[in-house]
């Protein structure tokens, strides 16, 4: 079997949350905010989770909102891991109840069905072999252990790479890639079921971010340790002209009365069971007991006919 491809330069990448360890709270609003939903979801499950793991924890930004949260007292040992250990020490000391750890989310340390919860917020889109790495994590589950996992996807950032690519296109005759490519949202439902997750789900949080500037985007970017690890990425970094431009054409398609201009960031919501056989299945086609027309309250037609 052929070994999937190297989108991302993992070595780069943590070499970028390294540097950006110690300015990530100060621009951390879209992990909070993927955190904060992600507890918002364990709160409306009912059961305990007595080991659980944070895959690419951060500044802990999931262990800080799961403590004030009413499903605290649900989860047990929290294992915040992530790829870069300065992230680790400029979180500091771990949350009482919780532990740290180092990991590359490619290559979980993890025994097979030895967690009751994965959650990982904004960090697996950086995983090269993503179905791969959610066959790790599915069995690392115990049956009926719960995975709840946030990427960054979809139209993520699109006004940037426009604003890039036609800026290097004008002035250079061609375009390198510059930002990542993300998946849609209907990709992530059908990779966990290629992973091997039992009831899956998928949504998305479309969340647009408005700045005074294109700069305070690539600052924040880049504080976020977010900038590009591609590993087909243009080596040339681009050049004040490119730059300067590209900001110019970003404000007179993407600004707003005001003049800020808006950045989009989908966060794409995957939910899935670690296989169980009392989790409940779908019916079969043909096994309902009551027809949709009953259940609606309405006459029912034939393929064909028109309604009165």
């Amino acid at each position: 079997m052929n070994a999937p491809p190297r989108l991302f330069d993992r070595t780069l990448h943590r070499r970028r949350l390294d540097r950006a360890a110690l300015s990530f709270p100060t621009a951390g609003f879209l992990k909070r905010r993927a955190a904060e939903d992600a507890v918002e979801r364990l709160e409306t499950i009912m059961r305990s989770f007595p080991l659980a793991v944070d895959l690419g924890a951060r500044d802990g930004a999931f262990a800080s909102a799961l403590a004030t949260s009413d499903a605290a007292p649900r989860v047990g040992l929290l294992i915040e891991t992530d790829l870069s250990g300065a992230m680790l020490a400029a979180r500091g000391k771990a949350a009482p109840g919780a532990l740290q750890v180092q990991a590359d989310e490619e290559h979980l340390p993890f025994a097979d069905e030895s967690l009751d919860l994965v959650v990982s917020t904004l960090a697996l889109h950086w995983v090269n072999d993503i179905p791969g790495g959610l066959i790790q994590i599915r069995r690392a589950l115990k049956p009926d252990g719960l995975f709840l996992g946030a990427i960054l996807g979809g139209s993520t950032l699109t006004e940037l790479r426009q604003a890039v690519t036609a800026a290097e296109a004008e002035l250079t005759g061609g375009a390198g890639l510059r930002v990542a490519p993300f998946a849609d949202t209907y990709d992530a439902a059908g990779l966990l079921q290629r992973a091997g997750f039992a009831l899956p789900v998928a949504d998305v949080d479309r969340v647009r971010v408005r700045y005074a500037h294109p700069l305070r985007l690539i600052a924040d970017l880049k504080a976020m340790g977010e900038t590009n690890a591609l590993t087909d990425r243009a080596r040339r970094p681009l050049s004040r002209r490119v730059l300067a431009r590209a900001c110019e054409i970003y404000a007179e398609r993407f600004s707003e009365g005001d003049g800020r201009v808006v950045a989009t960031f989908d966060i794409i919501t995957m939910t899935g069971w670690a296989p169980h056989p009392d989790q409940q299945k779908p019916l079969k086609p043909g096994s309902a007991k009551m027809r949709l027309a009953d259940a609606l309250g309405v006459k029912e037609h034939p393929t064909g006919d028109k309604a009165g």
